[in-house]
């Protein structure tokens, strides 16, 4: 393997908390609440009816109606982030440089706005065609080929689908790409947009979403919420940022995956253990330079309760100097996409010196008894980051983060 570093030189946002990245940490650092009520047709068929969903979103003024015909809604949000991120980085991706520079997106549902769309058309109101590019729109890697295609991104491109961890399996893949020397710089993060009838519908079967809003390590939680949006970012090879005299925003130190090898949903404790703990080798880190980790925190009470003891496992006394929060509890679970909105927090608390809170925290657990920030932002000096994704399937992906040097 490469010696390559890979830093972070672009990032771009669009979901329930903002517009940008600025926005979304500006909404992470006041603790606001991305979460209320749905708006879609037949929600008055649901018995969850609240999202971390982006509102009064107008399709219209960011594309074309010729675009649109092609992008599904996780396709727009991807395309508006990864358009912020690649502005902000400075690049432009043209002769060998494009040849060497590609995308790597995470996502869950893909295109399920569409799929719902249609076959209410056709199983609803018995409509007998339907669109021609309706599979190009449906496809993951729709947004994926799009943010290549836009901005002329030759290199290794491809969409990773791992459930709850899919940003972050796609944010550690584009790492291992730069880092090994096979691309000099990879578009990556996550979209998703699973906030229609059958997607809530389905997840309604499940039985893990709250009526109310998202509570991640409180003892009255009592499910997770989900969201929609898109994060994006610019992960580039060290060395070829600082000839351009790039900014940089944050260094990716560490990644590593696991599976639990158990079960469809519920989390296995090991699975957890050793990601965290691969993410610190390959970062080569002690588990005391970890300050803060963005916990996959979905407000479920097996998640929060197994990665709560799998961090007590992993970082030992340490755990209790620790700060640990979710900010699902903000912009909702975006599920493919959360890792990506997540690492948002990451950059801030490693930039800016601020904790993103845990909000909605009302009363503690004993089995969850550790500095979860809860309610209010916090500001707070630390030397590295983790960020958690642990997926049904046992689907593990961590990522360890060191401030611009």
């Amino acid at each position: 393997m490469s010696d390559c570093r890979v830093v972070i030189t672009g990032q771009g946002a669009f979901n329930a908390l903002g517009r940008s990245a600025d926005e979304t940490m500006r909404g992470m650092r006041e603790g606001l609440c991305g979460i209320g009520p749905l708006e879609f047709p037949d929600v008055d068929r649901l018995s969850i009816t609240i999202g971390g969903q982006v509102r009064d979103y107008d399709p219209q003024a960011h594309f074309s109606r010729q675009e649109l015909t092609l992008y599904d809604r996780f396709t727009q949000f991807a395309l508006l982030a990864a358009r912020e991120a690649i502005a902000q980085s400075g690049l432009v991706f043209d002769g060998e440089l494009a040849e060497q520079s590609g995308v790597v997106l995470g996502t869950s549902g893909g295109g399920l706005g569409t799929q719902d769309e249609n076959y209410r058309l056709v199983y609803q109101e018995g409509k007998n065609r339907v669109h021609p590019f309706v599979v190009p729109r449906l496809m993951n890697n729709a947004a994926a080929s799009h943010v290549s295609m836009v901005h002329n991104l030759q290199g290794p491109s491809f969409t990773v689908s791992t459930a709850c961890s899919s940003s972050n399996h796609a944010m550690g893949e584009a790492f291992r790409l730069i880092r090994s020397g096979e691309a000099r710089a990879v578009v990556t993060g996550g979209s998703e947009s699973m906030l229609c009838f059958g997607g809530i519908k389905a997840w309604e079967g499940l039985r893990v979403l709250s009526r109310d809003g998202c509570r991640p390590f409180s003892r009255t939680r009592n499910g997770m919420v989900q969201g929609e949006g898109a994060a994006v970012f610019v992960f580039e090879e060290r060395d070829h940022a600082l000839a351009r005299g790039a900014e940089i925003l944050a260094e990716v130190k560490g990644f590593a995956m696991t599976s639990d090898a158990s079960d469809i949903v519920m989390p296995n404790m090991k699975g957890a253990i050793r990601a965290m703990r691969g993410a610190l080798r390959s970062a080569g880190l002690a588990p005391e330079a970890i300050g803060y980790i963005n916990a996959h925190g979905t407000g479920t009470a097996a998640n929060d309760r197994t990665e709560c003891a799998a961090v007590r496992e992993v970082f030992g006394p340490h755990a209790d100097s620790l700060m640990i929060s979710s900010t699902k509890s903000m912009h909702g679970h975006l599920i493919g996409g959360t890792g990506a909105v997540e690492l948002l927090a990451c950059i801030m608390a490693l930039r800016d010196g601020v904790i993103a809170p845990t909000i909605g925290y009302d009363e503690p657990d004993t089995e969850c008894d550790l500095d979860v920030v809860p309610n209010v932002a916090r500001e707070a000096r630390v030397g590295a980051v983790m960020t958690n994704a642990f997926a049904f399937g046992g689907l593990n992906a961590v990522l360890v983060l060191t401030p611009a040097e």
